[in-house]
C-alpha cells in the first residue's frame, strides 16, 4: 500500500494508475487525512473485508440471524 497526497497524485496520475494495475494499493490524502483508496477493478478489495473481521463469522446461518434479529422486538 502507498500513501501519497492528493497533489502527489496530481502531478504523477500516470504513474499511480500504472502501480494500481500492477496490484498495488493507493491511499490519497487530503489535508492530512485519508480522502480516497485506488484500487484496481481486478483486486481484491482487502481494506473493506479488513474492517469485517471478526464481524462476520465464516458459517453462518441465515435462519439463526433472522432469529437474533426478531429477539430483539
Amino acid at each position: 500500500m502507498t500513501v501519497i497526497t492528493s497533489t502527489e497524485l496530481q502531478k504523477h496520475f500516470g504513474k499511480y494508475l500504472q502501480a494500481v494495475q500492477n496490484g498495488d494499493e493507493i491511499v490519497i490524502l487530503k489535508n492530512g487525512k485519508e480522502a480516497a483508496r485506488l484500487i484496481s477493478r481486478t483486486g481484491k478489495s482487502s481494506f473493506l473485508t479488513d474492517s469485517l473481521v471478526g464481524v462476520v463469522s465464516k458459517d453462518y446461518s441465515e435462519k439463526e440471524i433472522r432469529a437474533e434479529r426478531l429477539a430483539n422486538y
